[in-house]
């Protein structure tokens, strides 16, 4: 099992170079970047419960399935993935306002993404790392420096979220500039947000299975988030470049 697990995260990392580049070449086409090509519109609040609660469904039956259910070092790494999960699956569609909508494909593409690294993240967890591995997890660095790292990110996350609902009154279908927050260093504050959480899971299990979805979520979010800062500086001209701000990592990208 674990030779075959170390093929699939191969082809998952090899996968991931091939979005990285084509993400240059193709906006993913929902949100501001909404693009009708990908497929009909489904409304937000459903695309994003379609998209994201396959990861939180297949991660729960994983964990269920278990021999190491109980066990701390599992554990502890099972409810910090399921708390972004939950919040991204339930919570933060029900937060959304305005009637926007996103493609179908993307939210296809969305769903089997989730559901492969569903079976990353908890087949490496529970099934495949070595037996003991996680045993007396507390006593060691990784949970602690990633847990932090990854509570952080979701703060950040969270916090840029609310900065973005509230840019708009109801009925006002403008764009603004975020502001605030990590928005001082960043225009995709929020996506900066989920990197960092993705880099303290991958610290916090301390296995090549998180250090592959840190690659996925950057290799989705950096060319996303490069899009974006040109739109906003076709949109918003000087106002917008006068903050010299980064894209998605402060001070560096």
């Amino acid at each position: 099992m674990a030779q075959t697990f170390d093929i699939f995260l191969l082809i998952m990392a090899l996968l991931a170079v091939g979005v990285f580049v084509a993400l240059h070449f193709f906006e993913a086409g929902y949100g501001y970047l909404f693009n009708p090509r990908y497929g009909p519109p489904v409304p937000n609040k459903i695309g994003w419960v379609l998209m994201e609660s396959p990861v939180f469904i297949l991660m729960c039956v994983l964990w269920a399935l278990s021999d190491r259910t109980w066990e701390t070092g599992p554990l502890a790494l099972f409810l910090l993935f399921q708390a972004h999960y939950f919040q991204r699956s339930f919570i933060f569609p029900l937060l959304m306002r305005g009637h926007s909508k996103m493609p179908l494909g993307i939210v296809v593409l969305g769903m089997a993404f989730n559901t492969l690294n569903a079976l990353m993240q908890g087949g490496w967890i529970f099934y495949v790392s070595p037996e003991g591995y996680y045993a007396d997890w507390f006593a060691k660095p990784y949970i602690w420096t990633g847990g932090a790292l990854f509570i952080a990110g979701m703060a950040v996350n969270l916090h840029s979220d609310r900065i973005i609902r509230r840019l708009r009154r109801p009925g006002d279908t403008r764009h603004y500039i975020p502001r605030g927050g990590m928005f001082r260093c960043v225009s995709s504050a929020n996506y900066f947000g989920e990197v960092l959480e993705w880099t303290g899971f991958a610290i916090a299990s301390w296995s090549w299975a998180g250090a592959v979805f840190v690659w996925w979520t950057f290799a989705n979010l950096a060319p996303r988030a490069a899009s974006l800062y040109r739109r906003y500086e076709k949109e918003f001209g000087e106002e917008f470049t006068a903050l010299k701000r980064k894209k998605i990592i402060p001070f560096i990208y």
